[in-house]
C-alpha cells in the first residue's frame, strides 16, 4: 500500500529540488538515492516528486519544460509556501535534513562556536550568516548549472552567487534563488556597484558610468560585446521581476 507524502517529506524533497540541476532529477542520481534512503522511499519516487515541482512553476513554461501531471494538494501547498516564504522554509528543511542524517563525527557543540575573546552571540550569528551564504551559493550555482549568466564561463573559483536585491535590503529573501544570479567575479562587482543591470526582458544593460571606458581594450574585449544581449536563463528559478525592478531603480547607475 502506497504511503501518502507528509509535509516533512515534501519540504525535504523541495530542498533537494533547489540544489539539483534540472537534468539530474532521476533515480540514478546519488543525492536522490540518499534522500530516498533517509525517507524510506524508492529513488524513483523521489525523482518523480522533483518533477512534480517543475509542473507547479508557471515560469517553467517560459523555459519550455514540462513536469508530471499527477499533482497532489499538499504538493501545491508546499510549493506555494516556499514561493511566499522561501528563506524560513528552506532553513527549516535544512535543519530537518541535518537532524535526520546520522553523522559519524558530530558537529561541534554550539558552545564550541563561542570564541572566548568575542561575545558568544556575535560568534554564533557570524556562523549562521556564513552558513546561509553557503546555502545561497549552492542553490544559485545549481540554478545556473555552474555557469556565469552573462559570459557562460564555468570555472567555480571565478563564480559568485550575486544577490539582485542586496542581502542587507531584504531579510526575507536572502536565500531565495529568484533573488540570485550566477556571475563571474568581474561582472558580480559591476552588478553590485550598479554599472550593469538586467531588465525585465532579461537583457543586459550598461550604465553610462561604465560606457565611458568603451575605448579601453579590456572593455572592448571583455565587456562591450555583452551589452543588450539576453542573459543565459537559469534552469529552474527565473529572476523575480520585483527584485530586478529594485536593482534597476535603486542600485543601477543610469
Amino acid at each position: 500500500m502506497r504511503n501518502n507524502w507528509t509535509r516533512e517529506e515534501l519540504i525535504l524533497a523541495f530542498n533537494l529540488y533547489c540544489k539539483l540541476p534540472y537534468g539530474q532529477f532521476n533515480n540514478r542520481n546519488s543525492e536522490v538515492k540518499i534522500l530516498a534512503d533517509i525517507l524510506g522511499r524508492t529513488p524513483g519516487a523521489i525523482a518523480y516528486k522533483l518533477v512534480n515541482f517543475v509542473s507547479l512553476d508557471p515560469k517553467q513554461k517560459l523555459l519550455g519544460r514540462k513536469g508530471a501531471t499527477n499533482i497532489g494538494k499538499l504538493d501545491k501547498e508546499i510549493f506555494k509556501e516556499f514561493t511566499e516564504n522561501f528563506d524560513n522554509l528552506f532553513i527549516e528543511s535544512e535543519e530537518l535534513l541535518m537532524a535526520k542524517i546520522e553523522v559519524e563525527k558530530p558537529i561541534k557543540n554550539i558552545d564550541d562556536l563561542i570564541d572566548e575573546n568575542k561575545k558568544g552571540e556575535y560568534k554564533i550569528r557570524e556562523t549562521k550568516v556564513r552558513q546561509n551564504q553557503d546555502y545561497f551559493r549552492t542553490i544559485v550555482m545549481s540554478n545556473y548549472a555552474n555557469n556565469c549568466a552573462i559570459t557562460g564561463i564555468s570555472i567555480p573559483e571565478l563564480l559568485i552567487a550575486s544577490h539582485i536585491k542586496p542581502w542587507s535590503k531584504d531579510e526575507n529573501n536572502r536565500l531565495n534563488p529568484a533573488n540570485g544570479i550566477c556571475l563571474s567575479a568581474t561582472l558580480d562587482k559591476a552588478f553590485d556597484k550598479g554599472l550593469i543591470t538586467i531588465d525585465n526582458e532579461y537583457k543586459i544593460v550598461f550604465s553610462s558610468k561604465i560606457k565611458k571606458f568603451s575605448k579601453d581594450t579590456f572593455y572592448d574585449i571583455e565587456l562591450g560585446r555583452f551589452e543588450n544581449q539576453q542573459m543565459i536563463l537559469p534552469i529552474k528559478f527565473l529572476p523575480n521581476e520585483e527584485f530586478l525592478k529594485y536593482h534597476n531603480d535603486v542600485v543601477f547607475l543610469h
